[in-house]
């Protein structure tokens, strides 16, 4: 019986070995599975975050979406030209680098793939009538549109006119500018950001 005590506790001792070092593994390997999971997790709302854009003005930043009528009464989403780039220009008919500006516009949009949207501040100008005259006289093919309570403006910021960005293909601003620009610079623009 004597003999047999000390084997019963090296057995016994030899189980509870067993048993903990069996328990401590799956403890230590969910321990390492989650771990790893939450390593996991935390790197794709990084990489997701990284995708979502901030709404901005800055370069980098999401253009704000906007929805204007045109002086032909269609209605233009900013979004919806998703997948061109964008020149998004901000004029009215009286200011005098505004009209410089215009003939250059028009042919950076005859000669290049980028879409052009003309925001007239509308609420700036004296009648309507102004800008259809303006519109006529320099032979514009790109939309007009018509911010006529110039809550875009606002949104946009717009202190001097003209304003300009350039908008890529994801709705990303990649250039502004204050003033007015040639044709050479509009183009340059493109080569830069290309």
């Amino acid at each position: 019986m004597k003999k047999i005590i000390p084997i019963l506790i090296g057995l016994g001792m030899l189980g509870w070995t067993i048993y903990e070092f069996a328990f401590t593994s799956d403890e230590v390997e969910q321990a390492d599975s989650e771990a790893y999971l939450a390593e996991i997790s935390d790197q794709e709302e990084q990489d997701m975050a990284s995708e979502v854009k901030q709404i901005g003005l800055e370069l980098g930043n999401l253009a704000p979406d906007f929805a204007l009528n045109t002086l032909d009464g269609e209605e233009i989403v900013l979004s919806n030209y998703r997948g061109s780039t964008v020149m998004l220009n901000f004029w009215t008919t009286w200011c005098p680098p505004c009209r410089a500006e215009m003939p250059d516009m028009q042919k950076f949009y005859q000669n290049t793939e980028v879409e052009v949207l003309a925001v007239n501040l509308t609420d700036a100008e004296r009648t309507i009538d102004d800008v259809h005259q303006f519109v006529s006289e320099y032979q514009l093919t790109f939309p007009i549109l018509l911010d006529e309570t110039l809550d875009i403006a606002v949104i946009y910021a717009i202190q001097p006119i003209p304003t300009s960005f350039i908008i890529d293909p994801e709705g990303i601003i990649q250039f502004k500018t204050f003033g007015p620009m040639t044709y050479e610079q509009m183009v340059q623009v493109m080569d830069d950001i290309n």
